[in-house]
Order: C-alpha cells, then structure tokens, then sequence
C-alpha cells in the first residue's frame, strides 16, 4: 500500500500496524486514538502557515542595494577607471573573495580587528579579504612571479563603524593598480601619482591635491625625534589621523595612550606638521640631524627624484610633500601618497560633502617576501581607487540637479498600432536582434500604440519602428524619431541598413 506524502513514514506505519493486528489484540478506542492522531498530523500539515517571522527588512549594517540609476553611473565610472589602467598597460587578476586566516593576520598592524572572520569551513579558518593588496603580495609568492602590472577590480569587508554620508561602508569596492618587479628607482612610482592625476581630472570631481610622503623618513624623524624603534608603528598610526584630527589631539594620544614623552611628541610636531613642494624636501636635506639619519636620507632622495619625473609628467603642481601623510597600513616601505578633494565653494542648492581621501597608495616592498618560503622578496607599488567615495559625490549631485538617467540602451522600440499584430512584431524584432541592435516590444498581444510611444520617451529610446497592416501589404515599415516625433517609411529589407546608419550618427 503506497504511503501518503503527506504523513511522515514511522506514523503512516504505526498506524497500519495497529490496524492490522488480530481481532481482540487492541481496542476501538485506541484505533479511534490513533485515527485521531493521524487526523491531527495531517491538518496541521496541512494548515496554511500564517504567522510572519519577526524580523526587520532591510540589507545588514554598512552595506547597501544599488537600483539600476545608480548602477549605470557605477559602471560608467569603473569604466573609466579600467581604461585607465588598461591604458598603462596593465593585465587584470582575481583572487578568492576570502583567504586563509594566517594569509591576512599581522598584516595590516592596528587595523587587522577589522577583518571579518568566518566559521571553521572543515579544518581551515578563513577571513574575508580586507584589501586586495595582500592577496595579491600572496598571489605573486604562490605563483614565484617576478614581475607583473596588474590591476584589480573587487569586493573587500570591513568590520569598522560605517559612515554612510562620508561613503564609507562594511563591504565597498576597490579598484587597484600595481607594478611589481625590480626596476629603476622612482619611474614606477611616478606612474602610479600620474594614473590617480589621470582618474580624478577625468571624472570632473572638482580640484584635487595629491599627498605624498616616505615611510622612512617618517622613521627616520621618529629615531631622531627619540621615540624607541619599537614604537615606531604605533607612532605612524597616531601621525595618519592628522587629517582627521588636531595635533593637539594627536600629541595628546601619543603620550597619553602610546607613552611617549612630551618633549619627544613635541620635536615630532615641529616636523610632522609641515607641507609644500620640492623645495621643502631641498630644506630637509638640509637639516643636521636628519641629515646623518641613513632611513631619512633614502626617503629624502627618492622624493626628490620622484618630484623631478612628476614635474617631467606635468602634474607638480598637483603634488604637495606632507610630512603629516602616514598611511597607517603597516606594510608600506617607502614612498607613499593619497589624494583628496579640495573643498570648494558649494554650488546652488549643493549640500557640501566631506568624504576624506579619494585615491591612495604606496611602494611595499617587504609584503610578498612574507610569504615567500625562502623571504624572496619582490618589490612593489600600487594604487587604489576609492569608487565608493567617488560615487557618493557624484550620487549627491544627482539628486541635487534631479539629472535623469536612461536604465537600458534600447535604441529601437517595435510597435504597432493595430490588434493580432503580434507575430510580425515578434518577427521583427527578431531582425533587429539578429542585426546587432538593441530593441524591445511591449508584452502584450493588442497594446494601445499611444501607450508604446509614451513608453519611448520615458525610457528615452531614440528610434521607434512601427508595423500594421497597411505597412505589411506595402512592404514598408515607419521609422519614428522619438525626440522630433518624425516619421518615414523605409523598405522592409532596408530597415537595418537605415537603423544602423542613424545610430552611428548620433
């Protein structure tokens, strides 16, 4: 006998069992019982379930949805990024969306609490990836790769408190570029600040300014400063929030929670506060103590020849020597760099928007030898792109001038005028799609023509071709402009001749 789907197996055969027993080897009521049993579990299997979970609707904290406006103006900007890149000559790479534990770990000093850790997967803990520096520092040891340009375009998380309006999330995207190899000092390097001049003056985001500094000349100011080397990271990381803090603060942080002396803090301050172009790196050399510091004279060095193939470039004017600039990441080794936007007046009804550093990056040197079983070491410098930030200017401006965005690149929409047309539009569309050309029709057997126009000029497709039964017997087709709301008639075997060439011309 063939069990219901709708009762569990071991029920369905207790019962039959009690069933089945000879006469007088259970009583009337037990079966009733267990009739009563089996009636019960198949109406509650059978009852709709009504109650609603508990829960709040809504993507977790720090991350977002994106609607199809603003994906056509994310992809217009990852474009242009890429053919940036591309442009350079570089060759893309991916890397898994998370990595071993230990691959992450240590690398990124006072940040590495940020990394969002995942449950053991059967026997190996992993972490999602933080940045796409490391994973690449890793790839290269992996691989033994010696030398390599490469850019890559990827997802990375952070579990740090996101601030939404200053376009700072738990999951973002990230747009990097690296050269690795050994090659003459500096001309890599130089690439890298004239790529970010190239990303931000094409994307019109306002003036910018691009920082650079040197991670051991930082050290260098930090040993004649008279801070122990052992304090040196955490010094650089209380350094890097000058942009976001006072000196005052900072000083006070120094020697409050990393226990430098006053004096020691104050000697830092002389230094560390200071800015401009060449000329202050011309002044640096000059200074005694620095001067006789080996780490400090390096930094100081490549500085100078790094602002000498800037110049040559023709974007010195868009560099500024800042000694504030740390760049807290602990695996940076020399010469370092971040752009930022330049406030400027707000435009009518324009909200201003404080979104900190936009592009950044720098030479790191020592990461792929970390990983590298003998400690060869393959030096590198890099870049990346802060889109997120990026988009959020652009997302802004959007809703302040209510610009409208076409979602879709229709360029031909098929319509008719008549009922039971819908075969031959479906036949021409077909053309249309097998031509190359981007088209659509309206779902719907005897859709009203007026409502199929209106539908262009919403979506704001260009050309509109429409089919009835007087076009049919002729062997014509009318071909409307939407924007002048003119109309031809084109021959049936002309029309994607005729489509193409107005789409090539506007």
């Amino acid at each position: 006998m063939p069990q219901l789907g709708f009762l569990h197996g071991r029920a369905w055969a207790a019962l039959l069992g009690q069933l089945r027993r000879p006469p007088g080897a259970v009583c009337i009521g037990a079966v009733r019982s267990h009739s009563q049993v089996a009636e019960a579990t198949l109406a509650s299997q059978l009852k709709p379930h009504k109650e609603k979970p508990n829960f709040i609707l809504k993507t977790p904290k720090g991350t977002r949805d994106f609607s199809p406006q603003q994906m056509v103006v994310r992809e217009k900007i990852l474009d242009m990024v890429v053919s940036c890149f591309k442009r350079h000559g570089a060759k893309r790479l991916d890397t898994p969306a998370f990595e071993l534990k230990e691959m992450l770990t240590e690398r990124y000093g006072e940040d590495s609490g940020l990394i969002y850790d995942l449950k053991d997967q059967g026997g190996e803990l992993l972490s999602l990836r933080y940045d796409l520096t490391v994973p690449f520092a890793r790839y290269l040891a992996m691989n033994k790769v010696k030398k390599m340009k490469r850019y890559h375009v990827g997802k990375v998380w952070r579990r740090e408190s996101p601030t939404i309006v200053q376009g700072r999330y738990r999951e973002f995207c990230q747009c990097d570029f690296d050269i690795a190899g050994h090659f003459d000092p500096m001309i890599p390097d130089a690439e890298c600040v004239k790529i970010m001049c190239e990303i931000l003056s094409g994307l019109q985001l306002g003036d910018f300014l691009i920082k650079v500094n040197d991670r051991r000349l930082l050290d260098g100011i930090f040993a004649v400063c008279g801070v122990p080397e052992s304090k040196f990271h955490a010094i650089c990381s209380s350094v890097d929030k000058l942009d976001k803090m006072s000196w005052k603060d900072v000083r006070h942080e120094m020697v409050a929670k990393r226990g430098l002396a006053p004096e020691v803090a104050d000697r830092i301050g002389d230094y560390v506060q200071c800015h401009g172009g060449v000329s202050l790196v011309e002044d640096m050399l000059q200074d005694p103590e620095l001067s006789r510091n080996k780490q400090a004279l390096e930094g100081l060095g490549d500085l100078k020849l790094l602002f000498d193939y800037l110049t040559l470039f023709g974007i010195a004017e868009k560099i500024s020597f800042d000694l504030s600039l740390a760049r807290g990441l602990d695996y940076y080794t020399g010469v370092i760099y971040e752009a930022v936007l330049l406030q400027t007046p707000a435009q009518a009804g324009e909200e201003p928007l404080n979104v900190g550093s936009v592009a950044a990056g720098g030479r790191y040197d020592g990461l792929v030898g970390m990983f590298d079983p003998k400690g060869h070491t393959v030096p590198c410098v890099g870049l990346s792109i802060g889109v997120e930030r990026i988009f959020s200017i652009v997302e802004q401006r959007m809703k302040t001038f209510g610009e409208k965005i076409r979602t879709t690149e229709t360029q031909v929409f098929v319509a008719t005028p008549q009922k039971n047309f819908l075969r031959e539009r479906l036949k021409l569309i077909a053309e249309l799609w097998d031509a190359g050309i981007k088209a659509e029709l309206m779902y719907k057997n005897n859709p009203k023509l007026l409502t199929q126009l209106h539908y262009s000029e919403d979506m704001g497709i260009p050309l509109v071709v429409i089919i009835g039964e007087q076009e049919l017997k002729e062997g014509f087709i009318k071909l409307r402009s939407v924007a002048s709301r003119e109309e031809v008639a084109i021959k049936r075997e002309n029309l994607v001749a005729e489509i193409q060439k107005r789409l090539s011309e506007s």
